[in-house]
């Protein structure tokens, strides 16, 4: 399942979120795919979309990060996969 992930902090964890990134690189669990990240320039915060089976790994990766930053995670679906369930609820009125 994919996941949209938003974080925001406040400018005061600027430093501290500086140095734990560039230690860690803000890499997810192995259970994790990362399939992209963008930053907001200007602001401390930015989105990433990650996949994983469930939300355990999700979870893990976010309370790393849970002293510094607040997180909202969506589950998220493709065309495809959106177009699936639109369909199915088409058919479901008929």
């Amino acid at each position: 399942m994919k996941f949209i992930v938003q974080w925001k902090g406040q400018p005061s964890i600027q430093l501290s979120a500086i140095e734990r990134f560039m230690k860690t690189g803000g890499l997810p669990p192995e259970n994790v795919t990362l399939l992209g990240r963008w930053h907001a320039i200007g602001e401390i915060g930015g989105v990433a979309i990650a996949e994983a089976a469930d939300a355990n790994g999700l979870a893990a990766w976010l309370i790393q990060w849970g002293d510094l930053l607040s997180f909202t995670t969506t589950p998220a679906l493709n065309d495809e996969e959106l177009g699936a369930a639109l369909a199915a609820y088409q058919a479901s009125l008929k």
